[in-house]
């Protein structure tokens, strides 16, 4: 999907956050406002949609019925004491797992997670020792070996790397927003990395074989 930046848009709207942003459009109609949170988030947002379904024409079609809902809804159920990318992320999240789970490729964690995570050492992971796994990882992949691989996880794993990968989400909200545990989502998050790491290594003999070839 190519995106289009409003290019009509005064430099002061850049200066804004977005919670002002979100309250000149409720409550003036300021489509300028809007078109900056578009620009700002809709890359992100489509990103997210299209790594967890990967067909460019359906994450199209999911990313159009997000923000029509976005639109319609804003002045009925978004609280402003609340993040908004956060909210829109809920909304983009459920559109796409409501497709998935029609189309009868959603499959929830297995029992195995669920005691997996559950286990006195995910109680005590930090969120920082995860997350500073993850950003070793990114610094020493290239960026489309890391979108590549992480297309490559299983759905629930893919969801939770996505979040924080590009949102920075804390695994409680995370956690909230895929409707599991704290525990089960930095399970996910392990297992992710854990798999992403062996992704990355096959890649590597994978080149090195080539080259030896050579």
């Amino acid at each position: 999907m190519k995106f289009t930046k409003s290019e009509h848009i005064s430099s002061k709207y850049e200066q804004l956050e977005d919670k002002d942003l979100v309250r000149f459009y409720r409550h003036n109609g300021d489509e300028h406002a809007f078109s900056e949170l578009m620009n700002r988030h809709q890359a992100k947002i489509y990103s997210y949609i299209y790594s967890m379904i990967g067909s460019a024409d359906i994450a199209d079609d999911i990313f159009q019925e997000t923000f029509t809902k976005v639109i319609t809804k804003m002045d009925d159920t978004y609280n402003e004491q609340g993040k908004w990318i956060a909210w829109v992320m809920r909304i983009a999240h459920n559109a796409t797992i409501d497709h998935i789970r029609k189309q009868k490729r959603f499959v929830d964690v297995s029992s195995d997670y669920d005691k997996e995570s559950n286990t006195d050492f995910y109680d005590r992971l930090p969120d920082e020792d995860l997350v500073g796994a993850q950003e070793q990882l990114e610094k020493g992949e290239a960026k489309t070996s890391l979108l590549k691989h992480i297309a490559e996880l299983p759905e629930e794993q893919r969801q939770v790397v996505m979040l924080r990968h590009y949102y920075e989400m804390p695994f409680k909200e995370i956690a909230e927003l895929t409707n599991v545990s704290i525990n089960t989502a930095l399970g996910r998050m392990r297992y992710a990395l854990i798999n992403l790491r062996k992704l990355f290594d096959q890649e590597k003999e994978l080149e090195s074989a080539r080259y030896d070839q050579r």
